[in-house]
């Protein structure tokens, strides 16, 4: 199997009608945009996109409809992360019969299962398709349920359409760790940050980055994402402040606030839908405040 390398990955956001319907004319600019603006691979719909939110049909037309707008341009990767294994074994299928690139999954919504069960979980989703599969290991907001790297040794063994893992515990002993040991079996696995802080993950070995901040600040994101590649951490670090006081400013309300942040940016990161609300005023005051006294945002796409 040839290596299949996200690079820099935007996921765009979710916009939904006030009626809570996906608006798809909105999402084909916001597609646009992300393609216009530095993203080398698309992963939708992550959490970013409101995921767990959308119907198993919705997801899988998002999927196609983001498929057919790209038009090969750059690759799209599906999130078929599930709550049952056969869920999302199915949403992995169905994500290679439309075309996608590569499929990521992280551990099951709600339950916690024991390692055995955790393996056997993302053994049968890689081995429902032959597309290049990521692992996304982010126990914070997945009830604190860990990947360990002795997980990722044995799928290493039992897949070998495992390409890499997406981290997005900020764990360096970890990072570290799985990197160096997965690598010593299979040598072209990758190691993916799911957060902008590149310059740790880029320095552990990290060579591709999941970013919904790109939807706010793209040229951020795309400076620090080059810097990184080339190695210029001091460099970099000025810009990796400028993000950390992004998504600072953005964390409290959440992917509201990620959708709030894209509309005062003068486009549309359209409404949330139940049981997520829309941030109310005295927030979206305090949001655009944070935002401006960003320097670099400054130098930001307005509008479309």
């Amino acid at each position: 199997m040839a290596t299949f390398k996200p690079g820099l990955v935007h996921a765009p956001v979710t916009p939904f009608k006030r009626d809570e319907q996906i608006d798809f004319s909105t999402y084909a600019k916001l597609i646009e945009f992300h393609l216009a603006n530095g993203a080398e691979s698309l992963a939708v719909p992550m959490h970013a996109g409101e995921s767990v939110s959308l119907t198993d049909e919705e997801r899988i037309k998002l999927l196609k409809y983001a498929i057919k707008q790209v038009k090969d341009r750059v690759p799209v990767i599906a999130h078929v992360s599930q709550s049952g294994t056969g869920v999302a074994a199915d949403l992995a299928k169905q994500a290679a019969k439309l075309g996608a690139a590569a499929i990521v999954a992280t551990t099951p919504y709600y339950w916690t299962p024991p390692a055995n069960m955790l393996l056997e979980h993302f053994a049968q989703i890689g081995a429902a398709t032959t597309l290049p599969f990521f692992v996304y290991n982010s126990p914070d907001e997945m009830g604190g349920v860990k990947i360990s790297a002795e997980t990722v040794l044995k799928l290493i063994d039992r897949l070998d359409n495992l390409a890499g893992i997406v981290d997005a515990s900020l764990d360096w002993q970890f990072m570290i760790e799985v990197v160096s040991t997965a690598q010593a079996k299979r040598a072209d696995f990758q190691l993916l940050t799911g957060a902008e802080y590149m310059i740790s993950a880029g320095a552990t070995g990290a060579t591709g980055m999941i970013a919904p901040m790109a939807g706010i600040a793209p040229r951020a994101v795309k400076k620090l994402w080059d810097l990184c590649a080339q190695e210029q951490y001091e460099a970099a670090r000025p810009v990796q402040e400028a993000i950390a006081a992004l998504r600072q400013a953005v964390k409290p309300l959440g992917v509201a606030g990620l959708k709030a942040g894209i509309t005062l940016m003068e486009r549309k990161g359209g409404n949330m839908r139940a049981p997520l609300e829309n941030p109310p005023l005295a927030a979206r005051k305090k949001l655009a405040a944070d935002l401006n006294a960003i320097a670099v945002l400054r130098d930001e796409p307005r509008g479309w």
